[in-house]
């Protein structure tokens, strides 16, 4: 409890986003905070020179005094880089200055899945669920296919853009290459998530895809029943989604998960 007291005083202290309409390398003109994750704090900001919106993401100020800390930053940019994906934003710059360690990207205006189901109240049909993974799995195999994985697909890092879908923040991407994580999360679902294989990211889109199927949910009683019950699914997609959230024997590849779903 003392450390994760400290942990959190740490960041009160330390991690203070900067200022608005702060210019960051002379450059970047900070219109609003985006998000503060583990690792970063992202802001929208107005690019002085070519006037267009980027956004920027700092390292936390406290992570960049941990070895650890700063290695993830600087993969987090090479993985942008070595990507080049035209779903994927656009390494723009990286660079380190007396306000800390930033790179700067492309931003993606568009919709989160997040915005689209909480916000905007979408609700998806089985049929439309599916057909969004398919278009998913296109993007991840890309990635599998260059040896990254991404360990964080969830509706916050998912956006839809003029009906195209676009992956965002690899903050948490690795190599395939890469070692387990030395402290391994506490939560089965989250250790699930971060493991360094292919099922990681293949286990991610199947939540993903509850959510989606749940967006039409009624509960119909207050007993809690699993998503099985709950969900008014058919059979062969149910069978999809057990073997994806490695309830039955796991999928091993992102062409067999695009095979079992073409077929339904």
């Amino acid at each position: 409890m003392i450390t994760e007291f400290w942990k959190t005083l740490q960041r009160a202290i330390y991690d203070r986003p900067l200022p608005l309409n702060s210019l960051i390398h002379k450059r970047y003109r900070i219109e609003y905070v985006l998000g503060m994750g583990s690792y970063g704090i992202t802001y929208l900001a107005q690019d002085e020179i070519t006037k267009h919106t980027v956004v920027v993401k700092q390292l936390r100020p406290s992570k960049a005094k941990i070895e650890g800390g700063l290695a993830s930053f600087e993969k987090e940019a090479r993985i942008l880089q070595e990507l080049e994906h035209p779903q994927v934003p656009t390494l723009l710059q990286k660079f380190h200055d007396d306000d800390g360690h930033f790179i700067v990207m492309e931003w993606i205006q568009g919709d989160t899945f997040e915005d689209l189901i909480f916000r905007d109240h979408h609700q998806y049909s089985e049929k439309e669920t599916i057909a969004i993974l398919l278009k998913l799995l296109t993007i991840i195999d890309h990635f599998h296919q260059n040896g990254i994985l991404h360990r964080d697909l969830r509706i916050p890092n998912i956006i839809e853009r003029h009906g195209k879908l676009h992956v965002v923040d690899f903050g948490l991407a690795c190599y395939l290459t890469d070692s387990e994580d030395s402290e391994p999360p506490d939560h089965p679902e989250k250790a699930h998530m971060r493991a360094v294989t292919v099922k990681s990211d293949i286990f991610a889109l199947g939540h993903f895809a509850l959510f989606l199927l749940y967006s039409s949910y009624v509960p119909q009683s207050k007993q809690e029943r699993s998503w099985e019950e709950e969900l008014d699914l058919s059979k062969s997609l149910q069978s999809v989604l057990r073997k994806m959230l490695q309830l039955d024997e796991p999928y091993h590849s992102i062409e067999e998960v695009r095979t079992a779903l073409k077929q339904l």
